[in-house]
């Protein structure tokens, strides 16, 4: 694990605690606004628009909801919010399968 502070730490754990109680269905239904880069979640986690880590994208990761191919799909680690497929954060891990 990276040094990651006793504040981030609990805000990651908080963010995701939250986004996989919502569920999947909720999240399609919910999500409508694109997260910024200033959303305090987003400053937590470090996460970009465009991912710079090889293989490291929202679009494989176990959090992204909706459709495959689409830019914008919601996200269990931002509730209610839209990221960018080819984004990132720190709380991405690679979808199973």
């Amino acid at each position: 694990m990276n040094n990651v502070n006793r504040r981030d730490f609990l805000k990651l754990s908080g963010s995701s605690i939250i986004g996989l109680t919502l569920g999947g269905v909720a999240l399609r239904a919910n999500a409508q606004e694109q997260v910024t880069l200033e959303d305090p979640t987003a400053i937590a986690l470090k996460y970009v628009h465009e991912s710079e880590v090889e293989g490291h994208y929202c679009d494989n990761c176990q959090y992204i909801q909706g459709e495959d191919g689409e830019e914008w799909r919601p996200c269990g680690i931002f509730p209610g919010k839209v990221v960018n497929a080819k984004g990132w954060c720190s709380a991405w891990m690679k979808k199973a399968g």
